[in-house]
C-alpha cells in the first residue's frame, strides 16, 4: 500500500543531477524521484539539477530549476526560489565532484534554505581533507537527516564526524527489477557465451585493467568467456584526460590476445538496456581501487538483480556482499581474479547459490521498498522541523539583511595592476607610478584573488590573471638568504630595501596561507607552500602585534588544507601565547587592549585570538579576543554608525580619540573579526556589528557619502571631517573589495538559521 506523506506536506524538491546528464548521480536522484512519486502519490515533486560547466541538458518539466555548478549565485538564487515556491522539505544529493567551489563548498550557499534537508551522502570519507571535512560538518548541521546507504557509512559518520545516531538513517542503494538470464542472452546475441560484466562510467579508478590482464588464463580454461566493458568515459575524466583510460585497457587487450574476448560498449546506456546486460550476466566484476568508496550503484544494481558477483574489498562491497552474497578478492591482484571467476564459471551450484542469497537480499533494495523509506525519513523530518522553526525566525529578525550588495568589481584593481604586480596609489582613479609598488598591497591582493576563487565569484579569468601577478611579487620580494621579504619595489624595478617591515611579512605570509587554503592550481599552491615554509621562521622571532596576527590568521588558513602539521601549529601556539600575555599585561578595565593606544587594522589582534582560540579549543583565547573586540568596536561607534578611529593620532590611554582621517582597512579589518567572532560564537549580535562597518563604506557615516566608487569599482582612501579624499589607492581598494567578499560570502546564511558555536 502507498505510504502517505504527513498531513500538511504538499510540495517538496530533490536537488541532484538528473538524467539525462550522465553521471550515476543523475540515474540514482531520476529514480528516487520516481519511487518517492509512487510512494507518496498526492505529493508534488519538483526536481533542482546541477549541470556540469558548458553544459546544457533536455530535462524533463519535473526539472524546475537549474543550478550552474560553478556560479555561486545560482546557489543563491535556488534557495530563494524554493524558499519561494513552497517547497516543504529539501532532499539533497551529496557527491563532492558535482558542486562547485573547494570540495563542493558553493552548496553551502544553500544556508538560506527555510525547509528542513534531508540530505544523501553518496561518499562519505574517513579520513576527509580539511576542506571536505568543514564541507560535511556543515552540511551535518544544517540538515535534518543525513541518509547513508551502509551500516559503515553510519558509523564513519558517528565516529568521525560526530553527528548524533539519532539523525543518522541508514536506506540502501535502490535497484530496478531485472529480466531473467535466457531471455536477455538472446537479445543481445551472446548466447552460448560465459558473460562477465563491468558496467558504470570509466575512469582510472576502475581497475578494469585487473581484469584484463585475468583473461589470458580465463579464457584458456573457458573459451566461451566474453567481458564486457559497458559504459562512456567519465564527462570531468574525458574532459581533462580525453579517452587515455579507454585507450590505455583497449591496447592492453590486443597486446595480450584477447581482444576477441573482450567488448567496449562506449555509451551510457538507457536502464532498459542496462537490464538487459544485467539479465545476461553470468558473474559481475567490480575491480575498483578505491578502499574507501562507501557505495556503489553498479554494485547495488548487480547484488540486487541477483547475479553472482567477485568484487575487490572496498567498503561498500565488503558490507554488502557479507554473509555469503558474493566473492572478495584482493586489489590489483589479475591472478586472484582469474583463479575465482575459473572457479565460479565452473561450479554453477556455487554460482547459483550465490545468485541466490543476492537476490533474496535485493528485495529489500527494490526502489519500491526504497522510495517508502524516504518517504518515512521525509515524513518524520517535517514533524520534528516544528521546533526549529521558532529558532530561524529568530535568526532571521537578529539582522538587517543589506538591501542589496555590489557585484565584485575589478575594474579599478586591474587598473593599477601592470606587468609588475599592484602599484601603490592613485590620483582620483589614475595610477601614480612614482610611488611604485609595496608588498603590502600585493599580498592583501594575492589574498582576495584566493578568496574569489575560493567562492567562484567575479570574472574567474580575471582573478586568475591577477592571482598570478601578486603571487609573482610576493615571490620577487622575498630574499631567501635572509629569510624575509621586502616591501618597496621603484617603478624602475629597484628594490628600496634589504629588508621589509614585521608587519608586510605577516601580510606576506597571511597571503600564502590562503592560496594554500583556498587556491584550485595546483602550481601556485606548491609554490606558496615552499615561500611559506621559507618565510615562517622570521615571524616566530617578531615583536610586533600585528606581524603575530596576520601570521596567525596566515596559519589559520595554511591549516584549512594541512591540518595536522605539528610544527605550524607549534607556531601558533607560541604567537597566540604571546598576544594574549601582551592583553594580560595591558589590559585594565576601562582599557582592555593589547596596547595602551589603537592604532591602524586594529581588529586585526583580536580576530587572531578569535579564530586561533577556536581551532586550538582554547575558550580562554576566543573569550579575550571576543572582549577586546566588542570594545574597540563600541569606541568605534557613535549615533549608531560605525566610525573608525582616525589616523590623525589614533587613540591612546587616557587621552582623546582622533576621530579623522577614518579609513577604510579599518571598517575591512572590523568586518573580518566580526563575522569570525559570529561564525565561532552563533551570536547574530556580530553580524549587525558587521552590517555597521560595511554600511559605513556605502555612505553610512557622519557625511553620508559612500567610499566605495560604483563608476570605477574602486575605493576612496579616507573620510575626513568635510570631505571624502577622492584619492582611489590599492589599499582602500583592496579593503573595499576584501569587506565586499566576506559580506557576500555570509550573505546568504543570514536570513537561515543561528550559526553553531564551535566552542563551548
Amino acid at each position: 500500500m502507498p505510504v502517505t506523506l504527513h498531513a500538511g506536506l504538499g510540495r517538496i524538491a530533490v536537488l541532484g543531477n538528473h538524467l539525462p546528464r550522465q553521471c550515476g548521480i543523475a540515474t540514482f536522484t531520476t529514480h528516487l524521484v520516481d519511487a518517492v512519486a509512487a510512494a507518496a502519490p498526492g505529493c508534488e515533486i519538483l526536481v533542482v539539477a546541477v549541470n556540469d560547466p558548458g553544459k546544457v541538458h533536455a530535462y524533463p518539466p519535473r526539472v524546475r530549476f537549474e543550478i550552474a555548478e560553478t556560479d555561486p549565485a545560482s546557489y543563491v538564487r535556488c534557495a530563494d526560489f524554493l524558499n519561494g515556491n513552497g517547497a516543504e522539505l529539501v532532499c539533497l544529493q551529496h557527491e563532492f565532484g558535482i558542486f562547485g567551489g573547494k570540495a563542493g563548498s558553493h552548496l553551502l550557499l544553500l544556508r538560506a534554505l527555510r525547509m528542513p534537508v534531508v540530505t544523501t551522502l553518496h561518499t562519505i570519507l574517513s579520513a576527509p581533507s580539511p576542506a571536505q571535512r568543514r564541507v560535511i560538518d556543515e552540511l551535518s548541521t544544517l540538515s535534518r537527516r543525513l541518509v547513508v546507504m551502509s551500516k559503515h557509512g553510519r558509523g564513519v559518520l558517528h565516529d568521525v564526524y560526530g553527528v548524533a545516531s539519532d539523525r543518522i538513517v541508514v536506506i540502501p542503494h535502490g535497484i530496478p527489477l531485472v529480466p531473467e538470464t535466457l531471455v536477455s542472452k538472446q537479445r543481445l546475441g551472446v548466447s552460448g557465451r560465459a558473460v562477465l560484466l563491468t558496467f558504470g562510467l570509466l575512469s582510472p579508478d576502475k581497475g578494469i585493467e585487473f581484469v584484463i590482464r585475468a583473461l589470458p588464463d580465463i579464457v584458456a580454461a573457458h573459451p566461451e568467456a566474453l567481458y564486457i566493458v559497458l559504459g562512456a568515459t567519465h564527462p570531468h575524466v574525458r574532459d581533462q584526460h580525453g579517452e587515455a583510460y579507454r585507450i590505455m585497457i583497449q591496447t592492453l587487450a590486443r597486446e595480450l590476445g584477447v581482444e576477441d574476448h573482450v567488448i567496449f560498449d562506449d555509451r551510457f546506456v538507457s536502464q532498459e538496456e542496462l537490464n538487459e546486460y544485467l539479465g545476461a550476466t553470468d558473474i559481475y566484476i567490480t575491480p575498483y581501487l578505491n578502499p574507501e568508496q562507501s557505495t556503489s550503484g553498479t554494485l547495488a544494481y548487480a547484488v540486487g538483480s541477483g547475479r553472482a558477483v567477485i568484487s575487490t574489498p572496498y567498503v561498500y562491497a565488503r558490507e554488502l556482499l557479507g554473509g555469503d552474497r558474493g566473492l572478495i578478492v584482493p586489489p590489483r591482484d589479475a591472478e586472484a581474479i582469474a583463479s575465482t571467476v575459473i572457479d565460479l564459471l565452473g561450479d554453477e551450484a556455487k554460482r547459483e547459490a550465490l545468485r541466490q542469497r543476492a537476490a533474496l537480499h535485493g528485495r529489500t533494495m527494490l526502489w519500491p521498498a526504497v522510495g517508502r523509506q524516504y518517504v518515512e525519513c521525509f515524513e518524520d523530518s517535517v514533524r520534528t522541523h516544528g521546533s526549529v522553526a521558532g529558532e530561524l525566525r529568530a535568526a532571521r529578525t537578529a539582522f538587517t539583511r543589506l538591501a542589496s550588495l555590489p557585484e565584485v568589481d575589478l575594474r579599478h584593481l586591474q587598473a593599477l595592476s601592470d606587468d609588475t604586480g599592484l602599484l601603490q596609489h592613485a590620483s582620483f582613479c589614475v595610477p601614480r607610478y612614482g610611488e611604485g609598488y609595496c608588498l603590502d598591497d600585493n599580498a592583501r591582493g594575492l589574498q582576495l584573488m584566493a578568496r574569489l576563487e575560493d567562492a567562484g565569484t567575479g570574472d574567474l579569468p580575471a582573478v586568475r590573471r591577477l592571482a598570478a601577478r601578486y603571487l609573482a611579487f610576493t615571490y620577487a620580494a622575498f630574499d631567501e638568504l635572509q629569510g624575509r621579504f621586502r616591501n618597496f619595489l621603484s617603478y624602475q624595478r629597484t628594490w628600496l630595501e634589504s629588508v621589509g617591515s614585521e608587519d608586510c611579512h605577516g601580510h606576506g605570509i597571511q597571503a600564502l596561507g590562503t592560496v594554500i587554503g583556498r587556491a584550485a592550481d595546483p602550481g601556485s599552491i606548491h609554490l606558496a607552500l615552499r615561500l611559506f615554509h621559507a618565510a615562517l621562521p622570521a615571524a616566530d622571532a617578531f615583536t610586533s602585534p600585528r606581524a603575530w596576527a596576520t601570521t596567525l590568521l596566515g596559519i589559520d588558513e595554511y591549516l584549512r588544507a594541512f591540518g595536522g602539521e605539528s610544527r605550524v601549529q607549534e607556531v601558533r601556539g607560541r604567537l597566540v601565547d604571546r598576544l594574549a600575555a601582551l592583553h594580560q599585561h595591558a589590559s585594565r578595565s576601562d582599557w582592555p587592549w593589547f596596547e595602551d593606544q589603537l592604532t591602524y587594522a586594529n581588529a586585526q589582534l583580536p580576530h587572531a585570538l578569535i579564530a586561533s582560540g577556536a581551532s586550538m579549543k582554547r575558550d580562554d583565547v576566543v573569550a579575550t579576543g571576543l572582549g577586546a573586540l566588542a570594545w574597540a568596536i563600541d569606541l568605534q561607534t557613535a549615533d549608531g554608525r560605525f566610525a573608525p578611529i582616525g589616523t590623525n593620532g589614533f587613540a591612546v590611554r587616557g587621552g582623546a580619540q582622533a576621530q579623522f582621517d577614518q579609513q577604510p582597512i579599518e571598517a575591512a579589518t572590523t568586518i573580518a573579526a566580526c563575522l569570525d567572532a559570529a561564525r565561532v560564537t552563533g551570536d547574530t549580535a556580530w553580524l549587525d556589528r558587521a552590517s555597521l562597518a560595511f554600511a559605513w563604506l556605502l555612505g553610512r557615516n557622519h557625511l553620508q557619502q559612500p567610499l566605495y566608487d560604483a563608476a570605477t569599482g574602486g575605493c576612496r582612501d579616507g573620510l575626513h571631517r568635510d570631505r571624502v579624499n577622492e584619492n582611489e589607492g590599492a589599499e582602500s581598494t583592496l579593503a573595499f573589495l576584501l569587506a565586499l567578499t566576506d559580506m557576500r560570502a555570509l550573505h546568504p546564511s543570514v536570513l537561515s538559521r543561528p550559526l553553531q558555536a564551535t566552542i563551548s
